[in-house]
C-alpha cells in the first residue's frame, strides 16, 4: 500500500509535509527494540537512562525508544537543580540524592518491565517515505512485540502527528470541522479497541463543542478558538488533541495545560485515535496515514465542508427520540437487506 498524498502536500514552510508517529505495544523491552532500530535504519544508539535509549543519526533524525511511564526515568528537573549552598558538604549531598533518586527510577522500571508498554517516538517522516518507515512495526512484531489485539488488558495506540500545511486559524478551523464530522467514520473503519474505548486517551469531542464548531457563523480568531476548546476540553485526553499545535502558535498563552510536559510544542495536529494493530498483515502508518488523508480531502472541499456540517447540525439537534427511532428503522433495513 502506498501513502495518499494530501491535498496540500507542502508544510507552511514549503517542504514536503513530514509526520510524526509515535506506537505503544508489549513484548519487547526497550534495549531490545533500540537494536531493532537500530539494524533497521543505521545510526547511533545512545544510552539516556536505563529504560532510555535513542537511535540518533538515521536518515530522518533521532528515534526515541522507552518505556511509557514517567516513573521509570529521572526526573530532568531534580537532576538540574543545583545546591542551595556552595559548599563540600552542600555538593555531596546533592549527589547522594541524585545517585538515591536514579537507582530509584532504575528499580521502578525493572520492575514494572513487561507490564508498561514500550513506546517509540519515531522522528518526523516525510509523508510519501511512511512505507520505508513501515519495516519497523512488521519487525517488531516478528520479534515479539505484541499490540493491541494481542490482549483484551492491553489498550495500545498509534499516533500520528501530520505537520500542518498552514498556520492560519481558518485552516485550522477547517480541519477541525472535518475531523469532527469524520470521527465516527475513523473510529467504523478502524474498529478502536474496546479496552482503549473504555481508557480515557483518546475519548471523542463532546457533542455541545462539535455543534459550536461546526455552526455556520463560528468564526473565532486564534485566541477565540483556544479558549473554547479549553473550555469544552480540558484535557489532553481527545482523539485529535490540538494542544501541541496551540502551545507552538501560542506559548505565552495562560493556561496550565501549555505549560504541561507532557505538552510538546510543535506544528502538527496529534491525532491518537488508531490502535496499534501489529498482528493485522499489512496494517502499519500508512494505513493510519491514508484514513486521516480522508480528514484533509474534507477539509479541502468548502462546498462539501459546508453541506455535510449543516446535514450533522441538523440531525443532532432533533429530539433524541427521534433520532433513537431513525436509527431503529436504519438498523432493521439493514438486517433485512440480503447479504
Amino acid at each position: 500500500m502506498l501513502p495518499q498524498s494530501p491535498p496540500t502536500p507542502l508544510s507552511y514552510q514549503g517542504r514536503p509535509r513530514r509526520v510524526g508517529v509515535e506506537i505503544e505495544f508489549a513484548g519487547l523491552p526497550p534495549l531490545g527494540t533500540a537494536e531493532l532500530v537500530h539494524s533497521l535504519f543505521g545510526g547511533e544508539i545512545s544510552v539516556v537512562s536505563p529504560h532510555r535509549f535513542k537511535v540518533e543519526e538515521t536518515r530522518w533524525g533521532t528515534f526515541v525508544i522507552e518505556l511509557d511511564t514517567q516513573y521509570a526515568h529521572p526526573d530532568a528537573k531534580l537532576l538540574q537543580e543545583v545546591p542551595r549552598k556552595e559548599s563540600e558538604w552542600e555538593r555531596q549531598r546533592r549527589q547522594m540524592r541524585v545517585e538515591l533518586h536514579n537507582r530509584t527510577r532504575q528499580l521502578i522500571g525493572d520492575v514494572v518491565t513487561g507490564l508498561v508498554p514500550t513506546e517509540v517516538v519515531c522522528p518526523p517522516v516525510p509523508w510519501d517515505e511512511l512505507t520505508e518507515l513501515d519495516a519497523l512495526f512488521m519487525a517488531l512484531y516478528s520479534h515479539g512485540a505484541k499490540g493491541t489485539d494481542a490482549s483484551l488488558l492491553y489498550g495500545f495506540g498509534l499516533h500520528l502527528n501530520p505537520e500542518v500545511a498552514s498556520l492560519d486559524v481558518a485552516y485550522i478551523l477547517k480541519q477541525l470541522r472535518a475531523y469532527l464530522l469524520m470521527a465516527e467514520w475513523l473510529r467504523q473503519e478502524i474498529d478502536i479497541d474496546i479496552t482503549r474505548e473504555v481508557l480515557p486517551h483518546a475519548n471523542p469531542f463532546p457533542k455541545p463543542y462539535a455543534l459550536k464548531v461546526l455552526a455556520p457563523d463560528y468564526a473565532p480568531d486564534l485566541d477565540g478558538l483556544i479558549a473554547d476548546y479549553i473550555a469544552f476540553n480540558p484535557t489532553r485526553n481527545r482523539e485529535l488533541d490540538l494542544y501541541p499545535l496551540f502551545a507552538f502558535l501560542r506559548p505565552d498563552y495562560p493556561h496550565e495545560l501549555f505549560h504541561d510536559t507532557l505538552v510538546k510544542a510543535r506544528p502538527t495536529f496529534h491525532y491518537r485515535l488508531p490502535n496499534a494493530q501489529l498482528s493485522q498483515l499489512g496494517w502499519g502508518a500508512v494505513v493510519e496515514w491514508n484514513r486521516w488523508v480522508e480528514v484533509e480531502r474534507l477539509a479541502a472541499d468548502d462546498e462539501a465542508l459546508t453541506k455535510r456540517s449543516a446535514d450533522y447540525i441538523s440531525y443532532h439537534t432533533l429530539p433524541r427520540l427521534t433520532r433513537w427511532v431513525g436509527k431503529l428503522r436504519d438498523w432493521i433495513r439493514e438486517a433485512r437487506t440480503p447479504s
